[in-house]
Order: structure tokens, then C-alpha cells, then sequence
């Protein structure tokens, strides 16, 4: 008996591109559909605020079935289908992407002098295309976005075959790494200093004052500093902030404290963060609530003042915190939710008001990713250097919170240059004497009580990765074999670890080595220059038995 063949349903309402095969085995689309009867993609709402992207313009003009296809995927796109992504997404594929690269490929058919048709997007046409994208001037951090957004469609039509898709191999459709070390042309955030830091929190304290006041009028504005307040104690990110729903706050097994609960979209995963809940005793002093503000009180107090919106809300808006009445469509006062061009435009107000600048004397540049940053900052501050725990504080792993949120601080590296200046008085001073102590780094006036010993009885101090910056600490000539054994000795560390830690925590030692000590001392004449070679040299070839690899595994016991 023969097998019974099971028919796979299609959705017809779900986008497709409609197309034959030819002999050569290309797709090749039903000219009767060009253009389609609407070419008009329309968004719902997004956080771009775009409401819609117009395709006509490219249809007619000897790319049609290449113009097309990309409207059929964007419209796949917002029917989810292939791939899962925003509405938000959708829109940088448009307005980023496509603007570009349908632009190129007009360029393209009017210089063959032929019309383009989907077996033409090949390896070729996207090295011109990313030709075109170096061509206009912009950055190559600009020229990244688009090829990616652009990258996000084509590559979506190639899976599904419309198109000789290459995966590998020196024709591979798209190159591997079109912008290589793209990292490091980028500069990511900065954590706010102490005085910043500081001054903000004053700042944001007086904004918030009056949501405790009775019948407040609840702004966008105010909201924004309610948010603030939220990021800056949970180092959360701005997305799933911005979407916290009314059920973010949940029940703690510990007394007196709940979890913040937020949904993080892109790793389709939920992100908690430990609150301390107001005590009872909080809960019926009279005492003013911005003093101190207590995060999970800020959060439950907007809550109520929105609660009234939640029923006027949108569809897509319902369940949101961050609820108010927008006053600039007119009469009738519709109610919205933060969003990023919101919250980006209270804050620039907020930093006005206030009169907050950084260290340069320039407006202080406040977002949700700085935020964040001075979160972790100041965790691993107060946990002592504990990288676990301020890993487990931001919801990623070690190496992530260490190479992506952790850096050294101003104060750290104006401590290490200071401290060096004192040892070039001491050897301009030439204070160096019987009292001091061989050390395997030079010479010690105290290795028992000093500045970084341990100060316990018969206890020996062994922290020399602080030796030069300790006021005790001294160097001669003699001492320079030494010196500069214990110099390549942190040189080889850069293979040993990760290296934005090792130039976070090593990286100054080699420099200051060089440009206090060595530098100073040759100004100064207390070292000759042939006795300093001399001694870099033998340094190099056959380093002191103290700082060989082969006696000390790692340099982290002695920190």
C-alpha cells in the first residue's frame, strides 16, 4: 500500500516573493507583480518613531526584481517570520540598510547599462557595495552599521535560496571580517568619577522631590528622574528599564528585600537585581523620601500614580510603569510611555537645570550605558576588587564585566604618577643609606612597618607590586638589574591574561618605570647611561632568579 503524502500548509498571508525558475537555474521573479500595489511598509510603534518607509522610488528604475525581493523580506520581517526581531530592528534594516544598498545597486545597473536581477547579488556586488559605503566619507563605524543592516535582509533572502547564496570560500557572498578591529576605533562609555558621580546623585535627589507630594503632576520629565534614580542603583539596561512592567517587583526569600524582575529582550531571559524593601519602621517615619531614596518605595510609588493611565493606554503600552500623558497632541491628552527619545531629551534638560559638568568643565553626558558602568565601577569598588561579585551584580560573566565595564580610575592613576614623583625626590635627595633593606626590587627603608607592609610582628612585606609607589621604597644603580628584571618580568605578563586587564592593572608599571625612574635619574645623573643599558640588557637575557618565570607562576601574589 502506498504511503499517504502529507501536505504542508501555507499561510497565504504571510509575504512571499513570487518567482519561476529558469533553465540556468536562477530565480527569476513574475514581472506581473513589479512593482507591487503597495509599496509602503508601515511600522507599528517602535522607539526609532518611524511610522513608514516608502519603496516606490526604487521601482522602475532597472533594479525591480533586487527592490522587490528586499520589500517582500522586510515584510516578512514584521510578519515574524525567518528570523525574530523588533519593530525597531526593522526600521534600521529600512531606513540604514536598504536606503544604501538599493541606492548602490541604481548606481550599479545605470554603469553596466543593463537592469540587475537577484543572480547579480554575489560576492562582487557586495565589494562594491562596501566600496560605495568607504566612498561617502563616513566613518567606519557608520559604514559598519549600514553593510550589517543591510547584511540582516540579503541574508535572510539567501537562506531561503532566492539568490546564489555562497557560504564559504574566497566567493562567499558576504567576506568574514569587512571592518577588521573595528573595536578598536570605538570608544565605549566611561564610568561617572566620584564628583560626577556625586553631583548627579544631589541633582537627581531635588528632581524627584516632588513625586512624593500629594496629586503631583506626573510628566515625562519626572518619570526620566525616577528612571535615573532605578538605573543608577541597579545598573540595568536601558531597554528592559524602559519596558519594566507592573508585576517587575517579586517576593524575596530574604526579609526586607524583593527582586526587581525585567525582561531582556534580546537574550529572551529575565534579568533580577536585589532591592532592599522599606522596613516598617520606613514606612511610618516622617522623614523626606529623597534623602535616601529607597529604589523599591520609588518604584511602587510610580506605580500608583500611573495605575489610573493603564486602562487608557494603548494596546501595546498596557502593563508598562512608565506611563503619562503626552501634552503635545493637542487637547485630548494621550497617554504614551518613556521611550529613548524621550528619556535622551529629559536628560539633556535635567543636565541643564542643574548645571552638571565633568571634569573638562563640558555638560556632563548622562545615558543609561554610563550609568550602568559606574553601577559595576562601584560595586567591584566596594566588594574590594571581587570580580565575581560584581559580575553577578550585572547578570554577565567575569570575563565580560572585566573587559567590557571595569576600568582603573583617576584617582588610581594619580596616585601611581604621584608616588613616583616622591621617588625621584628621594633620589635626587640621594637619601639612600644603611638603613635601607636589599629587596628583590631595590632597596626598602621600612619592609616591616612601611607604607604597604603588613605591619604585624616579624611579618616581612612582600607587596612589591607597590614598591614604587610606597614613600619607603628607593632605588641606586646597583639596584637597577633588579629593577629591570622585575620590568620584563611584567612585559610578560600580556600573554598570561587578558589585555584590557593587563593594561588596566600592569600595563602603567613598564611606563612609569621608564619615564620616573630611569628618565629622571639619567636627567638627574644619578644613573650613566651605559650602566643603565648595561643593566637592561643583562636584565633581558638573564633575568635576577627572583622575577624568573620558573620560581614565581604569577605576579598576583604579590598585590
Amino acid at each position: 500500500m502506498g504511503k499517504r503524502k502529507d501536505f504542508i500548509k501555507t499561510d497565504l498571508s504571510v509575504p512571499q516573493v513570487k518567482h519561476s525558475i529558469d533553465s540556468a537555474g536562477n530565480v527569476v521573479v513574475l514581472p506581473e507583480v513589479i512593482p507591487p500595489l503597495n509599496t509602503i511598509i508601515k511600522f507599528e510603534r517602535n522607539s526609532a518613531h518611524a511610522r513608514n518607509f516608502d519603496f516606490a522610488r526604487w521601482y522602475g528604475a532597472g533594479i525591480d526584481p533586487i527592490a522587490y525581493a528586499c520589500q517582500r523580506q522586510i515584510e516578512r520581517f514584521l510578519a515574524g517570520q525567518d528570523v525574530e526581531v523588533t519593530v525597531t530592528s526593522v526600521t534600521s534594516f529600512c531606513k540604514t540598510g536598504m536606503r544604501n544598498f538599493l541606492d548602490y545597486c541604481l548606481l550599479r545597473a545605470a554603469a553596466f547599462g543593463r537592469d540587475l536581477v537577484l543572480a547579480d547579488v554575489n560576492r562582487d556586488l557586495i565589494d562594491g557595495y562596501l566600496g560605495f559605503l568607504s566612498g561617502r566619507g563616513w566613518s567606519t563605524v557608520t559604514q559598519k552599521s549600514c553593510y550589517v543592516h543591510t547584511k540582516s535582509v540579503l541574508l535572510a533572502l539567501g537562506r531561503r535560496g532566492l539568490f546564489p547564496f555562497v557560504l564559504s570560500g574566497d566567493a562567499a557572498t558576504f567576506p568574514r571580517n569587512p571592518f577588521p578591529n573595528i573595536n578598536r576605533k570605538t570608544k565605549g562609555e566611561t564610568a561617572l568619577s566620584k564628583r560626577e558621580r556625586q553631583a548627579f546623585a544631589v541633582a537627581l535627589n531635588q528632581s524627584i522631590r516632588p513625586i512624593w507630594t500629594d496629586n503631583p503632576i506626573l510628566t515625562g520629565y519626572l518619570l526620566v528622574s525616577a528612571l535615573l534614580i532605578v538605573a543608577l542603583h541597579t545598573g540595568r539596561n536601558a531597554t528592559p528599564l524602559l519596558e519594566m512592567g507592573r508585576d517587575c517587583l517579586r517576593p524575596h526569600p530574604k526579609d526586607n528585600t524583593v527582586f526587581l524582575v525585567l525582561w531582556k529582550r534580546r537574550g529572551y531571559n529575565t534579568s533580577k537585581v536585589a532591592l532592599r524593601a522599606e522596613s516598617q519602621t520606613e514606612r511610618f517615619l516622617e522623614s523626606t523620601p529623597s534623602v535616601r531614596t529607597n529604589v523599591e518605595r520609588l518604584i511602587r510609588r510610580v506605580m500608583v500614580l500611573t495605575e489610573p493611565l493603564d486602562s487608557d493606554a494603548p494596546d501595546d503600552l498596557k502593563g508598562r510603569v512608565w506611563l503619562y500623558r503626552s501634552r503635545y497632541t493637542g487637547t485630548d491628552d494621550q497617554v504614551t510611555a518613556l521611550s529613548p527619545a524621550a528619556l535622551d531629551k529629559a536628560i539633556s534638560r535635567f543636565v541643564d537645570k542643574y548645571d552638571l559638568k565633568d571634569s573638562d568643565g563640558k555638560p556632563l553626558r548622562i545615558n543609561i550605558s554610563r550609568l550602568r558602568k559606574t553601577f559595576a565601577n562601584r560595586i567591584y569598588e566596594l566588594t574590594d576588587g571581587d570580580l565575581a561579585t560584581t559580575a553577578a551584580a550585572l547578570g554577565n560573566t567575569p570575563k565580560v564585566a572585566e573587559k567590557n565595564y571595569l576600568a582603573p580610575d583617576k584617582d588610581a592613576r594619580r596616585n601611581w604618577k604621584f608616588m613616583g614623583e616622591v621617588l625621584v625626590q628621594e633620589l635626587q635627595t640621594r637619601t639612600i643609606g644603611a638603613t635601607y633593606k636589599d629587596t628583590p626590587m631595590g632597596r626598602c627603608a621600612d619592609p616591616v612597618n612601611g607604607q604597604f607592609a603588613p605591619q604585624r610582628k616579624d611579618a616581612t612585606c612582600m607587596s612589591f607590586m607597590n614598591c614604587l609607589r610606597c614613600t619607603h621604597y628607593a632605588v641606586t644603580s646597583e639596584d637597577l638589574y633588579k629593577l629591570f628584571s622585575f620590568y620584563f618580568r611584567v612585559l610578560g605578563e600580556r600573554s598570561r591574561m587578558d589585555k584590557k586587564r593587563w593594561a588596566r592593572e600592569y600595563a602603567h608599571i613598564p611606563r612609569l618605570i621608564d619615564q620616573y625612574i630611569v628618565a629622571e635619574g639619567l636627567r638627574r645623573g644619578i644613573f650613566k647611561a651605559a650602566a643603565v643599558e648595561a643593566a637592561r640588557e643583562r636584565a633581558r637575557s638573564e633575568p635576577h632568579p627572583f622575577w624568573s618565570v620558573d620560581l614565581i607562576n604569577s605576579l598576583e601574589i604579590f598585590e
